[in-house]
C-alpha cells in the first residue's frame, strides 16, 4: 500500500507566502495528501501568570509583576494573530486541494527551528517554504528562514516562488543533473508526480570545460589531452541526460535535453529564467553532517538562492 504524501508548509501571512501556496498548484502534487501548515509567531512566551490556586498554595502575598503581565499579553496577541493567519492558509490550500487532509497550527519561537522540529516530528516527504528575496541581493542573503530549512532538513524542500502565468501556459521544469544518486532522485521525484498533458521538462547537465589555450598552443600534447578530456566530459554528460530521459519515458511529460558548459550554480538559474521555468529540481549533495553543509555549501542551496522561480531540492525520495 502506497502511503499518502505528507507535506509540511511554512506560512507567515505575507504575499510571498500566499504565492507559495498557489505555486503548489503547479508542483504536480497528488490529489490526496496530508498537509500540515505551520505559522510561527517569532516571540518567546514567558511562563504564564500563576493561577489563583497556585497563588493560594505558594503564598497569598505573591503578586505577578506588572511587566510580566504586559509581556504575556503581548505575546498571547501575537500567537492569536498567527492562528488567524494559519487558518486562512488552511482555507486557501483546501480551496486548491479539496481532497487533502489539512491541519493548521500556530506556535511561538524561531521560525526556522520550529519548522525543523515539526519536520522531525512528522517525517514529511516534502517541506514547502516561501522566499522573500526579490532582488539579487535579497536572494543571496544567507541565514534566511528558507535557506536554514533547506540546509538543515532531512527531507525534500521546495523553496516556492509564485509566478505570473498566462492562462493555459504549460508547466515547465528544469532538472539539474550531475550524475549523482541525488540528481537521479530528483528525476524520479518528477516522474512520480501528476502532471498535465502539456507539462514540459528540460534535462540539463552543466559541466566545466577545461581551457588552457596558451599552454595548448605552446605544448601540442597538452592541448590534445585537454581536447580529449573535454570530449570525454561531453560524452559523460550526454550519457547522464539519456539515463534521466529513460526514467521519464513512461510519463506524459514533453522531454528535452541540454548540455551546457559553465558553473551549475549560475547556469541553472539563468537557463530557468530564459525558459520561463516554474521550478528547478535538483538533488541534494548529501553532506554527512551539519558542519560540512554549513562550511562547504552546495549547488542546490546556491541555485535556490539565485533562482527567480521555485526550487525543489530532493532528498531521500520515497512515495
Amino acid at each position: 500500500m502506497i502511503e499518502r504524501m505528507k507535506i509540511l508548509i511554512g506560512y507567515d501571512g505575507s504575499e510571498c507566502a500566499d504565492a507559495a501556496l498557489d505555486d503548489l498548484m503547479r508542483a504536480g502534487l497528488p490529489e490526496v495528501a496530508e498537509a500540515q501548515i505551520l505559522t510561527v509567531a517569532e516571540v518567546w512566551l514567558p511562563p504564564p501568570p500563576p493561577t489563583i490556586d497556585e497563588v493560594v498554595q505558594q503564598a497569598r502575598q505573591v503578586k505577578v509583576p506588572a511587566d510580566l503581565k504586559r509581556v504575556y499579553s503581548r505575546v498571547a496577541a501575537a500567537i492569536e494573530a498567527a492562528q488567524e493567519k494559519v487558518e486562512r492558509a488552511r482555507d486557501r490550500v483546501l480551496a486548491n486541494f479539496p481532497s487533502w487532509s489539512v491541519c493548521a497550527q500556530a506556535v511561538s519561537g524561531s521560525a526556522a527551528w520550529e519548522m525543523l522540529f515539526k519536520a522531525a516530528e512528522l517525517n514529511p516527504n516534502l517541506i514547502v517554504v516561501g522566499s522573500h528575496g526579490r532582488s539579487a541581493i535579497g536572494r543571496l542573503v544567507l541565514g534566511s528562514i528558507s535557506q536554514k530549512v533547506l540546509t538543515e532538513a532531512a527531507c525534500s524542500v521546495r523553496v516556492a516562488r509564485g509566478r505570473v502565468e498566462e492562462p493555459g501556459s504549460p508547466i515547465r521544469m528544469v532538472i539539474g543533473l550531475d550524475g549523482s544518486p541525488g540528481s537521479f532522485s530528483a528525476v524520479r521525484a518528477v516522474a512520480s508526480r501528476n502532471w498535465p498533458a502539456n507539462a514540459e521538462v528540460k534535462l540539463v547537465v552543466v559541466y566545466d570545460q577545461w581551457s588552457l589555450p596558451l599552454v595548448g598552443d605552446l605544448i601540442p600534447a597538452v592541448g590534445d589531452a585537454i581536447d580529449e578530456e573535454n570530449s570525454a566530459e561531453k560524452s559523460w554528460a550526454e550519457e547522464i541526460a539519456l539515463k534521466a530521459a529513460n526514467i521519464l519515458k513512461d510519463s506524459t511529460l514533453k522531454i528535452s535535453q541540454l548540455i551546457r558548459e559553465g558553473d551549475p550554480k549560475v547556469e541553472l538559474p539563468k537557463l530557468a529564467e530564459e525558459w520561463s521555468a516554474d521550478c528547478i529540481f535538483v538533488g541534494s549533495t548529501g553532506f554527512s553532517n551539519r558542519l560540512e553543509r554549513f562550511v562547504l555549501g552546495s549547488v542546490s542551496a546556491a541555485v535556490a538562492a539565485r533562482a527567480h522561480c521555485s526550487v525543489e531540492v530532493v532528498r531521500s525520495f520515497r512515495v
